[in-house]
């Protein structure tokens, strides 16, 4: 029988109000086709999801009417195109609604859903919406897939300039020790490392869950303040940075140059353009091509 854990940070969902120029700016971001381009009847929004090798991306839209499209349109002409959540993947759903009852989140109970794909390919699933006042202001949900499955797709005829994971994703936050609790008192994430950087006037919690980090950024020189957490960026992982590089400035997008990580034997580069309001970051191996 399952506990209930959450085992994965199933996707991340990034709000964007035209879903053909999402797509094909995200298609060229990552090097891979869609793995789905869909609807959710009678919720208002459709969407098209990008496998990556230890999760996937939601570019989510809305589509005419329904409750969930209203509520996306609001989010969008009140903050813009960007992260507007976290999807985190158990095998039971009911089991870890009980948990998080246990553990002082007032979770409701799972709900059924399903989506339909342009050729008629359909997936179902449940989830847990968790309530925003628990979560610190971040749109958190957890996911059982309950039939179907996303294939892993690649375009670029160089994989290595491709991107393969999400490496990690950043949160914000301006009380360090609440947000603490909620990810690995509550939800049940592994903290990997809870370190300050004075220099950066940083501190940084790294919980690790399915392959991917979610970092908690808070500033060491202001005060905690009553805010909500947002979401920042996301990191994504290539075999080849600068292969990456050069790849994403052939297409047009807004890069800087490669330059060495924060972390040791990495390099990084920044993407300034076509994320749909999202700050990315690509990171590599130090010993890839120069």
């Amino acid at each position: 029988m399952s506990d209930g854990a959450v085992e994965s940070l199933d996707h991340v969902i990034v709000g964007v109000r035209d879903l053909d120029a999402a797509s094909a700016s995200y298609a060229a971001l990552l090097g891979r086709d869609a793995s789905w381009r869909g609807s959710h009847p009678g919720q208002g929004t459709e969407n098209a999801l990008f496998r990556l090798e230890n999760t996937y991306i939601e570019l989510l839209a809305p589509a005419g009417d329904g409750a969930n499209g209203d509520a996306l349109r609001g989010r969008l002409d009140a903050a813009g195109e960007g992260l507007v959540g976290l999807a985190f993947g158990t095998r039971d759903a009911a089991a870890l609604a009980q948990r998080l009852r246990a553990a002082g989140i007032d979770a409701g109970a799972p709900v059924d859903g399903a989506g339909v794909e342009r050729n008629g390919r359909e997936r179902s699933w449940r989830t847990l919406t968790l309530p925003q006042g628990a979560t610190r202001g971040v749109f958190v949900l957890a996911i059982e897939h309950v039939a179907g499955s996303l294939p892993l797709m690649v375009v670029d005829g160089d994989g290595a300039a491709a991107v393969d994971a999400l490496d990690h994703v950043v949160v914000s936050s301006a009380r360090a020790e609440a947000t603490r609790r909620l990810y690995e008192e509550q939800l049940g994430l592994r903290l990997a490392l809870d370190r300050s950087f004075p220099e950066r006037g940083l501190r940084l919690l790294f919980f690790r869950v399915g392959g991917v980090t979610v970092e908690i950024a808070a500033r060491l020189d202001e005060p905690p303040a009553d805010v909500p957490d947002a979401l920042w960026g996301l990191a994504f992982q290539v075999r080849d940075v600068a292969a990456a590089q050069r790849r994403l400035a052939g297409r047009g997008f807004d890069v800087s140059d490669v330059r060495r990580g924060q972390k040791r034997g990495t390099r990084v580069f920044t993407v300034r353009s076509g994320t749909g309001g999202v700050a990315t970051l690509m990171i590599g191996p130090e010993d890839g091509d120069a």
